[in-house]
């Protein structure tokens, strides 16, 4: 398809599918993405049993998607490095490092956020 043209342009439904194909794909594919799933659900465990409110919700589940999305994001960048650089070369090496610093920059921001939220949830509940 070439950008701006909508000849040929999938339908929203098709679209959505591709997203949750890509998704999938992911999922199967990356452990990172397992790992990022596995924390998601310890967190919501753990806002659980300090009985989050809310906005506290809306907080951690904002974090979590923002950290999957980025994660998304890297995946995608290294598939295009390798597919564009499938020799090494130092430059896309750069790239992929950079891509993968910025996730986790990210998650430690958002790990940070999260004993936060749920340490003053959890100091409330229980002192």
């Amino acid at each position: 398809m070439i950008p701006g043209s909508k000849e040929n342009h999938p339908s929203f439904r098709k679209s959505f599918g591709f997203a949750i194909q890509g998704f999938r794909f992911a999922v199967t594919s990356e452990r990172n993405i397992k790992v990022m799933l596995g924390g998601f659900v310890l967190v919501v465990v753990a806002g659980l049993v300090v009985g989050l409110d809310a906005a506290r919700w809306g907080v951690v589940l904002l974090c979590c998607g923002v950290v999957l999305s980025a994660e998304l994001i890297n995946t995608s960048i290294e598939t295009i490095v390798d597919l564009v650089s499938p020799e090494y070369h130092p430059l896309a090496g750069r790239a992929k490092d950079i891509a993968a610093a910025a996730t986790w920059v990210l998650c430690a921001f958002v790990a940070f956020a999260g004993i936060i939220v749920i340490g003053s949830a959890a100091i409330e509940k229980f002192l």
